[in-house]
């Protein structure tokens, strides 16, 4: 089946900095900083980058950050109940801004 998304361009990311090699030494070493053990484990991050992965419906960080997860000690458990917690909370900005709608509607006075 073909796809618009080739998981072989997965590892093609890096080409990115080709152009732009300042650009993208920055954003790499900006990239990696985020990642180090801070205030949250590497673990824990993963976990959070996955949620976000899947809220932005990017296929190859899904790849990657549940790749990461599991690397990093996570189980699929953990994993489905991370992505629940970023459907909720991207479920509850789609019906927070249900209330445009409902200020226009009473704007135009239907």
């Amino acid at each position: 089946m073909d796809t618009y998304y080739n998981p072989a361009d997965l590892a093609k990311f890096a080409t990115m900095g080709e152009e732009a090699p300042d650009l993208w030494q920055k954003f790499m070493a900006y990239y990696g900083s985020v990642f180090e053990e801070g205030a949250l484990s590497p673990r824990e991050k993963a976990l959070i980058a996955l949620a976000v992965a899947t809220a932005v419906q990017c296929p190859y960080c899904i790849e990657a950050y549940t790749q990461s997860s599991l690397e990093k000690g996570a189980n699929e458990e953990q994993m489905t109940e991370a992505i629940h917690v970023a459907c909720a909370i991207r479920g509850g900005a789609s019906l927070v801004h249900g209330v445009q709608m409902k200020n226009i509607v009473k704007k135009i006075g239907f």
